[in-house]
């Protein structure tokens, strides 16, 4: 039986080890369900020396999406502690095997025959992995036994995916792989995109209800801490940049210096970003009071304030600037994605400039307590590719006799495009041609449903820029939105390393 043990404590018997000349042999992986493979893979790494070390990634750092691994750290450690040709057993506390080589310094790095060719990696790290071995005086080295996967294993024979995600996949996976996933981000990475929209602050004022107030109706709350966040636009443009190596940012902000700092700071490295500054128009700020629910990681929102205008517009000097440039610029980016929340950016000259200048134009039109009933996504004559959720198309085409299909139908005839309509819980139908298609939700577990329909549509409309089909649109909107619905707020982007890694777990059926 082997030793699990803490990185901190290997250091002794590692200095004992290297003083009796033993070989040290490190594998690596999530392990969530051992089978046949990992014993080969295990056997074949203990013959290349002569005491093996095994790692898993511990669960907070899992990328497979939702719900994965399906086995907690400490039960995945007793799986493989119970192997018999495996010495020690230990958990690396990072999305990289980095703290572990650290500690073990091993001779060997020992990784499936699946990781040889680098260009097959979904991270893009293995190449970076055996720098860092060789930087500790190993090398790496590869077994050559039968492949299986665990991921495939859990999804056929555990309850892992539900039902109707698992018949839905069953059926895409009949005509698309995860190489048809990487050839698509492979031809985002080269679209030059630009981001026009509102910019919102998004405050988060954590607290602990207490009650309610012992003379009114209120809540009473204990304030604990506070943090910002980059939304509405700012939000969808960072989504983006994980996908496309040329993004650039147009909007209004106002002169608060705290707010430049942060952009520079989150974004700054990651895109162009090219803002028109008004000394009247303050940057648009959302704060909403929050309790977190630290056992399952759920943020339920208590109530929210915002610092909103009225009426809601921007001084006309600035927004006189910030139109010159869209018109001069517009053109010249391969898609436009214009995520319109109804604040004051998107008058109908800067719809018209887009409308006429844009190559590719992907259309949200959001539907928020400010704007309820006045910002209609029919107010636009086009979009190559829309999105937008269940209440805003009720709003666009109010007829209770109407049914929602109808309605989308309605609305893709209407633009003479393809589109979703993103439905929460029950995921998302795409409409094109004609044809409605519903692809249904890949997770229901949680922490924040802020921000996941922005990541949907930023991820779905870059798909159908680069020109997939709708219904993959769909596929890869629904998988960001899943991941962005596990963030807070709009605290991290969805990054393109874990799309496609969620779509490796999806696809394994």
């Amino acid at each position: 039986m082997a030793q699990i043990i803490k990185k901190s404590n290997f250091a002794e018997i590692k200095k004992q080890l290297k003083i009796q000349g033993k070989k040290i042999v490190l594998c690596h992986g999530v392990f969530d369900l051992v089978h046949p493979g990992h014993i080969i893979h295990f056997e074949e790494a203990k013959k290349m020396g002569d005491i093996l070390v095994v790692s898993i990634t511990a669960a907070k750092y899992v990328r497979k999406g939702p719900g994965r691994p399906y086995f907690d750290d400490e039960m995945r450690l007793k799986f493989l502690a119970e192997i018999i040709c495996i010495d020690y057993v230990m958990l690396s506390e990072g999305y990289t095997v980095d703290d572990v080589i650290e500690a073990v310094e091993p001779d060997l790095y020992v990784k499936g025959e699946e990781y040889k060719r680098a260009e097959d990696d979904i991270t893009g790290k293995i190449s970076e992995e055996e720098a860092f071995v060789k930087r500790h005086g190993g090398n790496i080295a590869y077994t050559t036994g039968q492949v299986f996967s665990s991921t495939r294993l859990i999804n056929q024979a555990l309850p892992a995916m539900s039902s109707d995600v698992k018949e839905y996949m069953e059926e895409f996976h009949q005509k698309y792989s995860l190489d048809n996933m990487k050839e698509l981000t492979g031809r985002m990475k080269g679209l030059k995109v630009l981001v026009v929209g509102d910019c919102i602050m998004d405050e988060y004022v954590y607290c602990n209800v207490q009650g309610l107030m012992s003379k009114d109706m209120g809540y009473s709350a204990r304030y604990h801490y506070s943090e910002m966040y980059l939304g509405g636009s700012f939000a969808i443009a960072g989504h983006l940049a994980s996908f496309s190596d040329d993004v650039t940012l147009m909007s209004i902000v106002g002169m608060e210096e705290k707010l430049h700092s942060l952009i520079l700071d989150e974004l700054g490295n990651r895109m162009r970003i090219d803002l028109t500054y008004s000394s009247e128009f303050e940057t648009i700020v959302k704060t909403r009071y929050v309790s977190l629910n630290e056992k399952r990681e759920e943020v339920h929102k208590i109530f929210s304030i915002n610092n909103l205008p009225t009426p809601m517009c921007i001084d006309d000097e600035t927004l006189h600037k910030f139109k010159e440039k869209l018109a001069e610029k517009a053109g010249r980016f391969d898609a436009v994605i214009l995520c319109d929340f109804g604040h004051g950016l998107i008058d109908h000259e800067v719809m018209k400039i887009l409308q006429n200048h844009a190559k590719f134009l992907a259309v949200n039109c959001q539907t928020n307590s400010s704007n309820y009933g006045k910002n209609l996504i029919t107010k636009y004559a086009r979009a190559d590719v829309f999105a937008l959720d269940q209440k805003e198309l009720g709003l666009a085409f109010s007829d209770y006799q109407q049914s929602e299909e109808d309605a989308l139908l309605r609305l893709s005839e209407y633009f003479g495009s393809p589109g979703w309509l993103t439905q929460g819980s029950q995921g998302a139908t795409s409409v094109e041609n004609g044809v409605l298609k519903a692809c249904p939700a890949f997770t229901l577990k949680v922490k924040d449903t802020i921000g996941a329909g922005d990541a949907f549509f930023a991820i779905a409309s870059l798909s159908a820029a680069a020109g997939a089909p709708i219904e993959v649109g769909a596929f890869m909107g629904n998988i960001a939105g899943a991941l962005a619905a596990n963030i807070v707020g709009n605290k991290e982007s969805v990054e393109k390393v874990n799309v496609l890694k969620y779509a490796s777990t999806l696809l394994n059926v």
